[in-house]
């Protein structure tokens, strides 16, 4: 039986590697378990709620459903490395503004999947190609009324 192998990552701007990671392994534990990424939040892990997405390749992937190995060699961006850009700045700005944050629990999955649609669309995004992006992300608190908003606030911005 051979040991599981180690996997190769860049992760918020930095290459890293990830030994003996199971084929079975979910790229939300890798984050979270291995690299002490903790911003992507475990919610459903069926991919139902997106607490957990982070971007991979520019593209919005839900890591409890993404397989550690499938990923590879591609780019990773999870909140923690959002939040350190002008852009991801300016989204937890607009958030915070419109009250679009109680418990913050589905923050992370909103901020990262905006994020990934303003950086792919910029501020020509229309309101449907918004509520597409963030149609894979479940809020408890807010009703959404919120986040809609703060999304507006921050694309009337950037006008």
């Amino acid at each position: 039986m051979t040991a599981p192998p180690t996997i190769t990552l860049t992760v918020n701007g930095r290459t890293l590697e990830c030994r003996r990671v199971p084929d079975d392994e979910r790229l939300l534990d890798t984050l979270r378990w291995r690299l002490g990424l903790k911003g992507t939040k475990e919610g459903c892990r069926t991919g139902d709620c997106g607490a957990c997405t982070v971007l991979v390749d520019g593209e919005s992937v839900l890591s409890c459903l993404a397989l550690t190995h499938t990923v590879e060699g591609s780019s990773l961006v999870t909140v923690e490395g959002i939040a350190a850009e002008p852009l991801g700045k300016a989204v937890v700005a607009a958030f915070q503004a419109e009250g679009a944050v109680q418990c913050g629990y589905c923050t992370p999955g909103f901020v990262v999947a905006l994020t990934g649609l303003l950086k792919e669309r910029g501020p020509k995004a229309s309101r449907e190609e918004i509520l597409a992006a963030l149609s894979g992300n479940l809020c408890r608190c807010t009703g959404y009324s919120p986040i809609i908003r703060a999304t507006e606030r921050l694309l009337e911005k950037h006008r």
